[in-house]
């Protein structure tokens, strides 16, 4: 397994390298730069500030010395944040996100995994029915029709929930909600029809041959077998939350790394979004090497690669 290990985190840095090189020319392709805005500056005051951060280089010498900072672990300085790194801005927000992505993770799994066993288990029935509408109005609409929707159920109309910042367990509720519906909905759907696939084995009608209780058949033997395509799920599924709480952060005002990506972009500010895209690329690939260990545990009949 070490050597597997080894040799899928080298994999890594040729991807992450791959996922570099790709941002950094398609980005600075773009018309314009973090310094030509609404406000147009003298050109004695644009050529200082080129200057100041190198960007009055060529493009080829702008991208080794992009990559010999990134070797010392340097994301460089935000070009909007006057006085903020790109290092800073990730420690500072990211846990908030990191906070908010875990309700999310949580909850979707504490939800559609029992939803989509009882759905299973329940087939035909108005159970199964309930289960595969949800599923499917969860897929089919986007995260921020949700948590416009339920902010405005919730928050304004019933007053129950707060809908701005993170200062409470309440504050939560709704944009984990909003975040973890869309996958909810996707591993109930998984769930139900992997179990549906593992209690029609033959090793199951062998289980109930013995006379186990129907308690140990699910738990014991259907559950755990089921569960291996929502381990596959799970990696791009928490590195996609995270990413998708972009657009929740906006709309709940939540303080996190969201926001200064999404001003990123509009600003052009070359080095916090490189900063962010090299972040949560990293985080991608490590959630799939977890998920790719993980399935030895799950089931030992799987054997890694060496």
């Amino acid at each position: 397994m070490l050597r597997y290990i080894i040799k899928r985190l080298f994999s890594a840095l040729v991807t992450l390298y791959v996922i570099i090189t790709i941002t950094f020319f398609l980005m600075h392709s773009i018309p314009g730069g973090p310094f030509t805005g609404e406000k147009t500056l003298k050109p004695q005051i644009l050529k200082n500030l080129n200057e100041k951060y190198g960007l009055d280089k060529p493009l080829g010498v702008q991208y080794v010395n992009y990559l010999k900072s990134l070797a010392r672990f340097d994301l460089g300085p935000s070009y909007r944040h006057v006085g903020r790194s790109v290092n800073k801005i990730i420690s500072d927000t990211f846990p908030v996100s990191l906070r908010l992505g875990l309700a999310a993770i949580t909850l979707a799994l504490l939800l559609g995994i029992p939803m989509g066993m009882l759905a299973a288990l329940r087939k035909g029935k108005w159970q199964d029915k309930t289960v595969r509408v949800i599923a499917t109005i969860g897929i089919a609409v986007p995260g921020f029709v949700v948590a416009t929707t339920t902010m405005i159920l919730f928050g304004v109309k019933l007053r129950w929930l707060p809908t701005l910042g993170l200062k409470s367990f309440k504050h939560y509720i709704l944009p984990a909600f909003a975040l973890s519906f869309f996958p909810m909905s996707f591993i109930a759907r998984l769930m139900r029809s992997s179990m549906l696939d593992v209690i029609n084995q033959d090793y199951m009608r062998t289980a109930k041959a013995k006379g186990l209780s129907k308690f140990q058949i699910v738990f014991k033997h259907a559950l755990k077998n089921s569960l291996l395509p929502i381990i596959t799920y799970l990696g791009p599924m928490s590195a996609g939350i995270l990413t998708g709480s972009f657009v929740i952060e906006k709309i709940f005002s939540i303080p996190g790394l969201g926001r200064f990506f999404v001003d990123s972009i509009s600003n052009r500010d070359y080095s916090t979004i490189m900063g962010v895209t090299i972040f949560y690329s990293f985080i991608l690939i490590m959630m799939n090497l977890v998920v790719d260990i993980a399935y030895v545990f799950v089931d030992p009949r799987i054997k890694l690669d060496k």
